[in-house]
C-alpha cells in the first residue's frame, strides 16, 4: 500500500450525527474522520508486519476482499474452516498488536452507541479494491456474542447492508463515508451484513481503496 503516514490531516470534522439502523445498531456519522490519518498510518505498520492477503473459504473460493489482523487473536479462513487464531498463518509469528488509537477508538464508538466499556481483542482489517464487495453474513466465530462489534470505514464511499437474523431477511442499504463508524450489539448481534461491489474513485488519502477495521471481542 502507499505510503500514507506524511499525508495531511483531513479538512473534514465529525458531523456528530447518529443514525439509528435497527434496534442496537447506531452509525456515527465522521467520528473517526479527525483521526484518519493516525488510523492509516497503524494500519501500514501492521501490513508491514502482516501483509495483506487473499483468504480462502471453506469451500474453496477465494476471496475478493484482502485482509490482515492485529491483536491477541486474528480471524482467519481455509479449507479446515473459519475461526480465531493467535498466530499469523503465513509467518508463524504473532499478529500485530493492536494499536492504542484503535482501542481508544473502539470504546469511544461503542458508548456513544449505547455499550460502555468494550475493550476489543482482535481486529480484522479489509482492503477493498474497485470491483470487490463482501457477501452477506454473520459475524459468530466469537466466543460471546454479549460485546458490540466496531466497524470502522476510510478511504472510498461504500454501500454497506444490513439485514436481519435470517439471511432472507429484509437489507436495508447504508452509504458509509469515510470516517463513518458502525456499531451493532444486543439484539442485532447476529444480523445478516456486507458491503456491495465497490465502485471505482479516488480518495485524497487512500487513492482507489477503501479500508474497513472490524473491532470485536472474539475470545
Amino acid at each position: 500500500m502507499p505510503y500514507i503516514g506524511t499525508m495531511q490531516q483531513s479538512l473534514f470534522d465529525a458531523d456528530g450525527r447518529k443514525e439509528a439502523l435497527a434496534p442496537g445498531a447506531t452509525a456515527l456519522r465522521g467520528f473517526a474522520r479527525k483521526r484518519d490519518v493516525a488510523l492509516l498510518a497503524a494500519i501500514e505498520a501492521i501490513a508491514a508486519k502482516a501483509p495483506f492477503r487473499h483468504m480462502m473459504t471453506p469451500g474453496g473460493f477465494e476471496m475478493s476482499v484482502a485482509m490482515t489482523n492485529c491483536g491477541t487473536a486474528g480471524w482467519v479462513t481455509d479449507r479446515s474452516g473459519y475461526r480465531y487464531q493467535a498466530h499469523d498463518p503465513q509467518s508463524g509469528a504473532p499478529w500485530p498488536a493492536m494499536p492504542v488509537e484503535f482501542l481508544v477508538l473502539a470504546d469511544e464508538a461503542a458508548t456513544a452507541a449505547g455499550f460502555a466499556t468494550f475493550a476489543p481483542d482482535a481486529c480484522l482489517i479489509n482492503r477493498y479494491e474497485p470491483g470487490t464487495k463482501l457477501s452477506l453474513h454473520q459475524d459468530r466465530d466469537e466466543a460471546d456474542y454479549a460485546h458490540p462489534i466496531v466497524s470502522v470505514s476510510l478511504g472510498l464511499p461504500a454501500t454497506f447492508q444490513f439485514g436481519g437474523p435470517k439471511r432472507a431477511d429484509p437489507v436495508r442499504k447504508v452509504v458509509l463515508e469515510h470516517g463513518d463508524v458502525v456499531v451493532w450489539g444486543g439484539p442485532s448481534r447476529l444480523f445478516h451484513h456486507g458491503v456491495l461491489t465497490l465502485k471505482s474513485g479516488e480518495h485524497p488519502l487512500t487513492g482507489t481503496r477503501r479500508f474497513n477495521l472490524t473491532l470485536r471481542k472474539a475470545l
